[in-house]
């Protein structure tokens, strides 16, 4: 039976791996969730986001909330690198005019190198030129030269966050997280859509720009009465993920410069105060622009898909159990794990990867563990990140991890976010975006007193750099 008596947030929540629904009190602490995986469709003609299966649960999902709780607002984060071609007329219940193209599908590269003499300059737009789909401009270049006349019945391209309030209000807007977010669309020079824009011919399809916090307009009245949901209850334009972690650290450090370290699926290191000039295209280094406007230097890596990787080919397992003596084991072996494991992200991205030493009698997870933390430490140094480290999401229940980065970072604090639910949090600030109160709730991070890990450290490095 509904509580009448209180209102509640309901994010929507959708990344690489996961979709999760979470109902947020008053305060933004998560009081209910559910999740199921999210599985790439194989069928067609290319990898593709099984759009059906997702709404299917989010209905069924919202339906069984209401049942308990009064939603007065919902804000939805997605994952970025990703963007729906829609015909607003359709007569079919998603709109699409293309299934919405998984970016991980590796086989676009190969069948678009002409593309890198069409995008813009890093120094435009701050996006680098990455495998697959990340760049959203390479998938619709690649889209309208494969299925022309699909591509031609497009009315709208929507980024994916407003995609679903698409879906949910017939309400059609960009929000500049997303489209900054690596796509080669946005120009961070003149702050405005990119050459790219002009060149695919695109510019009148995609819809006006509005913050993340802008409120959508009422719930479509057929799909409100279903969903258990009340005639005032607000949906607004939402926003990419990690921005949404972001967004509570920018709303709380004054001036004080700090890194954000998302993980999840994906590692992805945000700093302030850090010139544009260091960034360098060909490490995995770019800009993203936060929700208010302003860009941020960052570095990425897949540090979750890595992560279970080096786990599997060392033997080992997600859940196993290890300690600071299997770290010290792994340096004094000198066993490394050497990148990419990701098939072509990172700052290493396109090496083979592999061992060095013999990984059967170390932890595969302690392998794992050592290096995610060198490889966030060299992003760090790369960036020339200063100020507070914070750390977010999936390494948060690696205290181990976290505890080798605060060894190897001496002159930073690494500081650790006691919200699982950051990004989460950062969303439902949006519902309340006038009169938002952000509070962080954070803790210290062990430190490690491993022996030679400095040594262990510079090997690696070299290693990993050798070509």
């Amino acid at each position: 039976m509904t509580n009448n008596n209180k209102t509640y947030a309901l994010v929507i929540d959708i990344g690489k791996t996961h979709v999760k629904l979470h109902v947020l009190d008053h305060v933004f602490d998560s009081i209910f969730s559910k999740q199921i995986k999210n599985v790439v469709e194989l069928k067609g003609d290319y990898p593709s986001i099984n759009i059906s299966a997702i709404w299917q649960w989010i209905v069924e999902g919202i339906k069984e909330v209401t049942k308990s709780y009064t939603i007065s607002a919902i804000s939805i984060t997605t994952h970025g690198a990703t963007a729906a071609l829609i015909n607003r007329n359709a007569a079919n219940s998603d709109g699409l005019v293309l299934p919405i193209l998984d970016y991980e599908y590796q086989g676009i590269t190969p069948a678009t190198p002409e593309y890198v003499d069409i995008r813009p300059k890093f120094s435009e737009t701050y996006s680098p030129d990455l495998p697959g789909g990340l760049n959203v401009g390479r998938q619709l270049y690649w889209l309208k030269r494969e299925f022309p006349e699909e591509f031609s019945s497009a009315t709208d391209i929507l980024m994916y966050p407003q995609y679903w309030v698409w879906r949910f209000t017939s309400q059609r807007y960009a929000e500049i997280t997303s489209l900054g977010c690596h796509t080669d669309l946005w120009s961070l020079k003149k702050g405005d859509y990119s050459s790219l824009v002009d060149t695919l011919q695109c510019r009148d399809l995609l819809p006006p720009l509005k913050p993340a916090w802008f409120d959508c307009g009422e719930i479509l009245p057929e799909l409100r009465d279903e969903l258990g949901l009340s005639s005032d209850c607000q949906l607004f334009n939402g926003i990419h993920d990690s921005n949404a972690s972001f967004l509570r650290y920018r709303l709380t450090q004054g001036q004080a410069p700090f890194t954000v370290i998302s993980t999840g699926t994906w590692t992805i290191l945000m700093a302030t105060q850090v010139p544009l000039e260091n960034l360098d295209a060909n490490k995995d280094m770019l800009a993203n622009i936060d929700a208010t406007g302003r860009p941020i230097a960052c570095a990425r890596f897949m540090g979750g898909r890595e992560f279970e990787a080096i786990c599997e080919q060392a033997g080992s397992w997600l859940g196993e159990q290890f300690d600071e003596n299997d770290l010290q084991k792994i340096i004094e072996q000198q066993v490394f794990a050497l990148p990419d494991f990701s098939d072509g992200s990172g700052p290493f991205g396109g090496r083979n990867s592999g061992f060095i030493g013999d990984i059967n009698p170390i932890s595969g997870i302690a392998l794992a563990t050592l290096y995610c933390a060198l490889m966030i430490d060299y992003q760090l140094d790369m960036l020339d990140a200063k100020g507070k480290i914070f750390i977010e999401g999936a390494f948060l229940i690696n205290p181990l991890l976290c505890a080798v980065l605060n060894q190897l970072r001496k002159k930073q604090a690494v500081l650790l976010s006691k919200d699982p639910t950051g990004t989460v949090q950062g969303a439902g600030y949006l519902t309340t975006w006038d009169d938002v109160e952000c509070n962080i709730d954070v803790g210290q991070a062990n430190e490690t007193s491993l022996t030679a890990l400095f040594n262990y450290k510079e090997q690696w490095l070299k290693c990993a750099l050798e070509v």
